[in-house]
């Protein structure tokens, strides 16, 4: 299906800006958009892939504004779950995690993710995955990555789900400060709206050293959950206060 164009104004509702700062954002170069007829339009997957961006480079704190931004435009009817503990299961956690390269990261959390029977090509993923690791990588500085295809693959999805898999050493897997990597999250997604969805969630939560800490110590997948449901049931908690 095409993407839809905002225009100004649909973006400015959209982004819960107003539409001059939308407008002087896109003639600095700030937002991804291009001039029709001298107005501005703006490809709804780009402006997806944009605020993906963003929620890369933000701030912890800035990351809370990004995700209410995404929760006032979340359409429930395409999936109604809330937190992000319910796109997990047991059977797509493993602890430890057997791989030492990052294509062989990739092809393992792809396999993690088929074992739900929701993603039915697991070399297609796999594949997915590594081509949007070579455009940007996805490690963060804490020993974390959010792996992730770059678009939607809902043509060999099911329903989307997150897989989670820990190693029990740390392995080079592209970060640009040269830090290491022990855990690997799993963004398999049916629709952009709930890659970000996720996104945002996860990158709030793995902000937590603590939760990192404990998620390294997990000896077991319902272990894992009730871990990330526990620390999520905190910050919904805390966003409310």
């Amino acid at each position: 299906m095409a993407s839809k164009d905002f225009d100004i104004d649909q973006l400015a509702a959209y982004l819960h800006l107003n539409p001059d700062q939308v407008a002087k954002m896109a003639s600095r170069g700030k937002l991804p958009g291009r001039k029709v007829n001298n107005a501005w339009k703006f490809s709804e997957s780009e402006i997806h892939h944009w605020l993906e961006e963003q929620i890369g480079i933000v701030e912890p704190d800035e990351l809370q504004k990004v995700e209410r931004i995404l929760e006032k435009n979340y359409d429930t009817s395409i999936d109604d779950r809330s937190m992000l503990w319910e796109f997990m299961s047991s059977e797509a956690i493993s602890i430890p995690l057997d791989a030492r390269t990052r294509s062989s990261v990739a092809r393992e959390m792809a396999n993690l993710a088929a074992r739900t029977g929701l993603l039915w090509d697991a070399s297609q993923m796999a594949e997915a995955v590594l081509a949007r690791e070579a455009l940007h990588p996805t490690a963060l500085e804490n020993g974390v990555a959010l792996l992730h295809p770059r678009r939607p693959q809902s043509s060999i999805l099911s329903d989307s789900l997150v897989a989670l898999g820990i190693s029990p050493r740390p392995i080079p897997f592209g970060n640009t400060s040269g830090l290491l990597t022990d855990i690997f999250f799993l963004i398999c997604s049916t629709d952009d709206q709930i890659h970000l969805k996720i996104l945002a969630r996860l990158a709030r939560l793995v902000s937590d050293e603590v939760l990192l800490t404990m998620l390294r110590s997990a000896q077991s997948p319902a272990e894992v959950i009730e871990l990330i449901r526990t620390a999520e049931s905190e910050l919904i908690a805390s966003d409310a206060r």
